[in-house]
């Protein structure tokens, strides 16, 4: 936020912009060319990177329209309100998408996994164990191992709590006015998240190619793949997001009392990783 408010108006509102019709048609082009690409069309892919490029053109600039005017001392302290109550219902959604992938494994592991493997259904399944990571009720799927704690997720999670440290004390330097300790703990903060994503990488490579575990793996797979890739495109839009923060404070934006960029940026990355030590405790450890 600009720290020129005193002159700023009752409550802005832009004026028309080009920007939301823009984002729709360019999102209904990614998910076209996504539809298309998963069902063999030639051009599916294509038209998805076509529509994920112009994406990120209309987010780049609507962003920027935003910054200008924020800047420009348009936004008053009303305005910092609105952002503050959007961002918190934006996490809010989130917190609702998480819960219902982590319903969908409650569900799986402790209803219906316990429900298969009782005495009723002994005839019908003979074979079926009740214990999580099975290949189903029919063996239909292919035998795989599990993925334990050690030693990636655990790193991951060491990594994500410092990240959260850093996080912090680069607040509090801004909130001090130290512009260039700021600068340095957020570039370690969006260092550890890239570090992270790291590791996420090789651990789905080592799941893949020696456990055998993989998307199709059941009911086991597919949550933990869901579960864990969300996570891990949410840590990838996080470090993006203090990305730009990290751009702007080196351009000398923000002030030590309006800054809600870096505080918006900062409560998204705060809640992913709490979401990522409820997926430690619940996926890698239960």
């Amino acid at each position: 936020m600009s720290s020129s408010k005193a002159a700023a108006p009752y409550y802005f509102v832009p004026g028309p912009s080009k920007w939301p019709i823009m984002a729709g048609a360019s999102l209904l082009l990614t998910m076209i060319g996504a539809s298309a690409w998963v069902n063999s069309v030639s051009w599916g892919s294509y038209a998805n990177f076509a529509g994920i490029i112009l994406t990120l053109i209309v987010l780049y600039n609507w962003f920027g329209d935003a910054i200008a005017e924020s800047e420009g001392g348009k936004y008053s302290a009303r305005i910092d309100v609105s952002y503050r109550w959007s961002m918190s219902w934006f996490i809010f959604s989130e917190v609702m998408f998480f819960g219902a992938f982590f319903g969908a494994l409650f569900y799986a592991r402790s209803i219906t996994m316990p429900w298969l493997g009782d005495l009723d259904h002994k005839v019908l399944w003979p074979d079926f164990a009740a214990q999580w990571g099975n290949t189903g009720p029919a063996g239909t799927v292919e035998a795989f191992r599990t993925m334990g704690p050690f030693p990636i997720p655990t790193i991951n999670t060491a990594l994500l709590l410092t990240s959260g440290v850093t996080l912090t004390i680069a607040h509090h330097a801004l909130r001090a006015g130290q512009r260039g300790k700021t600068a340095f703990w957020l570039f370690a903060t969006v260092v550890l998240g890239a570090v992270f994503m790291g590791f996420q990488a090789y651990e789905y490579m080592h799941a893949y190619s020696e456990l055998n575990l993989k998307l199709t793996s059941g009911i086991y797979g597919s949550t933990f793949f869901m579960l864990t890739g969300f996570h891990g495109f949410h840590v990838t839009m996080g470090a993006i997001m203090l990305s730009v923060v990290l751009y702007r404070v080196l351009k000398g934006h923000f002030t030590p009392e309006q800054h809600f960029a870096f505080e918006g940026a900062a409560w998204y990355w705060h809640f992913v990783d709490v979401v990522w030590l409820g997926l430690y405790v619940v996926v890698y450890w239960l």
